[in-house]
């Protein structure tokens, strides 16, 4: 189990957001703690994703109906077998969210599904986080496995200025979670440390106090090309298609192996920093047209009941793929066609639009955090 929510529109049902072997079909039962009326019991609805990648464990909806005089404030699940030892069970909060006639606390939410592998990427991560904060985000939730100890400076800092929030997430101590997307390559119970568990976990959290939720990993920025910000971006895509409750974003692969040659922010105080300069790095790859690309999103999280990592399934609306010329997630990484020459690459340097607000920025959270002196 990960988590449960009651919606004002749900009529007393809770959805308990869970991790199951989707092979396994056993009945389960719930168990509500009623606010001063003991126990309140009833038999749970199950909606596995769509999505599984191959492995074995896959995030699963477990719906469960609230009687009505039981206003429960925990929950659980149990095989009916297990009924009587029900005070030895594990309880989660409920979390009960109101999304009608409420203002959001913020228009942007970033979630980060999965930082794992004791990730130290420093400098990409400051950059990207900095560079998401001029482009209008207001908050950050992060899904935290295990990082480095310079990130965990950096966490601390965007923690303490209330901009961060870090959940935990030792996956690893229930499942054996795989390091890649690939069954067939990448050994383990559950697609990449449970990143589809807290997507969805995200979504439902923040339906009630963002207006948005950027679903992308802590190596990509949603970059627009034709608007000074997400706001603008955002405004002008609702205008025109306002149905819509998914933007889909295509991913774009910017080379860690080819360096911009003017040594322009080859910066000498970022040179001791763990992590990847962002600024040197303004070759893409051309898009490889009818391959599986992948895509990230920004979505209405009161219209998405289940997303995975590239796409939504279950929704109140419809979804779009927003045009590359409108806005593309930068992925600064690996290539992943490396077969290209650097000839054949694409220049993009729309990031350089930010560096002279970016940098100081970026420095002053490496000097707050300690990494530079």
């Amino acid at each position: 189990m990960v988590s449960a929510y009651l919606n004002d529109e749900a009529n007393g049902q809770v959805n308990i957001i869970t991790i199951m072997n989707r092979t396994h079909s056993e009945p389960f039962t719930c168990i509500f703690c009623c606010y001063q009326h003991g126990l309140s019991i009833s038999p749970v609805k199950l909606d596995q994703h769509i999505d599984h990648f191959g492995f074995p464990f896959v995030t699963t909806d477990a719906f469960c109906n609230m009687e009505p005089t039981c206003n429960a404030t925990h929950i659980t699940i149990s095989r009916p077998e297990n009924l009587l030892e029900i005070q030895s069970h594990l309880y989660l909060p409920i979390r009960k969210l109101l999304t009608h006639e409420r203002d959001f606390d913020v228009d942007f939410t970033l979630c980060i599904s999965s930082m794992f592998g004791g990730y130290n990427n420093v400098l990409q991560f400051v950059q990207t986080v900095e560079t998401y904060k001029l482009l209008g985000v207001e908050h950050m939730i992060i899904y935290n496995t295990s990082c480095g100890p310079d990130l965990e400076k950096v966490l601390h800092i965007y923690e303490q200025d209330g901009f961060l929030e870090i959940i935990p997430w030792p996956i690893h101590h229930f499942l054996e979670p795989s390091k890649g997307w690939n069954f067939e390559q990448h050994s383990g119970e559950l697609h990449y440390y449970g990143q589809q568990a807290t997507i969805n976990d995200c979504i439902h959290r923040n339906r009630q106090r963002s207006k948005y939720v950027i679903l992308t990993d802590a190596d990509e920025i949603i970059m627009p090309y034709q608007h000074s910000s997400l706001q603008q971006l955002m405004t002008e895509l609702q205008k025109n298609n306002p149905h819509v409750v998914a933007f889909i974003f295509w991913a774009h692969v910017f080379s860690q192996k080819v360096y911009e040659v003017s040594e322009r922010f080859n910066i000498p105080q970022w040179r001791h920093v763990p992590g990847v300069n962002i600024l040197r790095h303004i070759h893409r790859e051309p898009l490889k047209w009818f391959v599986n690309n992948n895509s990230k999103m920004i979505v209405d999280p009161r219209k998405v009941m289940q997303a995975s990592v590239h796409n939504v399934y279950k929704i109140s609306g419809k979804s779009i793929w927003v045009p590359s010329g409108l806005a593309i997630v930068m992925h600064t990484t690996r290539p992943h066609r490396p077969d290209l020459g650097a000839e054949k690459l694409i220049m993009d340097n729309k990031i350089w639009e930010y560096a002279e607000r970016l940098i100081p920025n970026v420095n002053k959270v490496m000097h707050k955090s300690g990494i530079l002196k």
